[in-house]
């Protein structure tokens, strides 16, 4: 939910933040006919329509609704949410290859569900909001990915280098719904909307098997485990629970005990010590997990002892840096192997030489947005190795494709150099890359079609 709010939805989450925030445990009574709000459905049909996403079993695209009529849609759904007869459709489930050769489960709700879950987290955000701990990192605004890492980062300097990497198995699929329905129940008492996110969490899934045909399961109300990972309540009401993680490790005393300290972001935590003491934070995250009924895979939990170990943690790599210039060792971040040969490859995929039909310019736009969204992720730290690997990969590959487009023989490098991939073609150049990249040394420091405008400046 990116989107800035118009001023009337603004207000009710301002006016419900305020309220939460100022007493803790004021309990919400009516808050279902805010969810069938004209301008609050609106606002979250156009969040849905910012995500953009496949359509769910019953194949309805925004397109369609767009036809159809977008205001005459919404006043049908707000109109079936007034009477309560709107029941949720089957989720739609597909698999996402991992990098360890798995696959992941992704549940899909159909457009009119995704509506419908999104306008109920414009309503329950900002009273969770006021609720969830300084730990927290994902999904909340003002918050990401990068505070996380800075996080991590300071607590390395202060002395927390002994590490808990923890890794849950299947979080989204084992949530425990009778004690997640608690979660909410202790801010929320709206029995109307209660019961509708009791439907989403209970509803059935639906996935093709290798002959199409469809098979529908209700294994999550079987188990009363799981939320879709794909729904878009999912992230708020996995935030929800993972509080309870959070909260019990500082009011139990903990955090203190030991000089822990927790850093979650969605199902991914790590719990940063003091020497000496990660195995005693380690057996009692165990046993705070087995009473949240969450299971903790045990091949990818482990201690780590900086600086002689490291250990990745959303997409870096925490362990032993050395300055580029003076060579001097530091604990700190830098972007992980594995997510620059994951960046690399997909940059290989878009520079196939069997797609040298399309326009220059256009794969060049495209591989810039690639290049800038993963340059702005990964920032922090000890960059510019990284940032030299990929930009090196990425002239060969693109220096391949422009060969295959001509026909030319050979490398390519004397009619494609780096200055003219740059210069001439726009290729974005990654900031402070040409202080050491000896290849970017015969270009300008700040092309404004290449980079950001600014002069680049060397990595301090």
């Amino acid at each position: 939910m990116s989107l800035t709010p118009p001023t009337c939805v603004g207000r009710l989450q301002e006016a419900l933040h305020g309220k939460a925030k100022g007493n803790p445990t004021y309990r919400f009574y009516l808050l279902y006919d805010k969810v069938y709000r004209m301008d609050v459905l609106l606002f979250a049909y156009h969040c849905c329509r910012a995500n953009d996403g496949k359509p769910g079993v019953d194949g309805q695209t925004f397109e369609d609704i767009e036809k159809y009529g977008r205001r005459r849609w919404l006043e049908e759904l707000a109109e079936d949410l007034r009477k309560k007869t709107y029941h949720p459709s089957p989720v739609r489930r597909v698999w996402i290859p991992k990098a360890d050769g798995k696959q992941r489960p992704l549940g899909i709700p159909t457009i009119r569900d995704r509506v419908v879950q999104m306008a109920a987290v414009v309503v329950l955000d900002p009273i969770f909001e006021a609720d969830l701990q300084p730990e927290q990192y994902a999904y909340r605004r003002k918050r990401g990915a990068l505070d996380a890492v800075n996080n991590v980062t300071e607590l390395l300097k202060t002395g927390h280098t002994e590490i808990v990497d923890a890794d849950l198995s299947g979080y989204f699929d084992t949530i425990p719904h009778t004690e997640l329905m608690k979660s909410v129940a202790r801010r929320i008492s709206d029995g109307n909307l209660l019961h509708l996110i009791k439907m989403w969490l209970e509803a059935p899934v639906e996935e093709t098997d290798e002959r199409g045909r469809r098979q529908r399961t209700t294994r999550n109300k079987d188990t009363g485990r799981g939320t879709p990972q794909g729904g878009v309540a999912s992230p708020l009401l996995a935030n929800i629970y993972i509080r309870r993680f959070v909260l019990a490790w500082k009011q139990l005393g903990y955090a203190q005990k030991l000089k822990a300290v927790i850093v979650n972001y969605a199902d991914d935590f790590v719990i940063c010590t003091r020497r000496g003491r990660a195995e005693e934070a380690m057996r009692l995250m165990r046993g705070l997990m087995k009473t949240l009924r969450l299971t903790v895979n045990e091949e990818k939990t482990r201690i780590c002892h900086l600086p002689s170990e490291s250990f990745d943690f959303l997409g870096y790599t925490f362990g032993t840096q050395y300055h580029p210039r003076t060579g001097a060792a530091y604990v700190g971040p830098r972007p992980s192997k594995k997510k620059i040969n994951n960046h690399c490859q997909v940059i290989s995929h878009m520079t196939d030489p069997r797609t040298c039909g399309q326009d220059a310019e256009a794969v060049v736009g495209k591989l810039n947005a690639r290049l800038r969204g993963w340059s702005n992720y990964f920032r922090v730290g000890t960059v510019v190795k990284a940032y030299v690997t990929v930009m090196h990969h990425v002239r060969r590959r693109l220096r391949r494709w422009l060969c295959a487009k001509h026909k030319v023989r050979g490398s390519g490098w004397n009619r494609f150099s780096d200055a003219y991939l740059h210069e001439e073609l726009g290729l974005f150049l990654f900031p402070r890359c040409a202080y050491y990249d000896p290849c970017a040394k015969t270009m300008r420091k700040s092309c404004p079609r290449a980079g950001c405008g600014k002069t680049a400046r060397p990595v301090r």
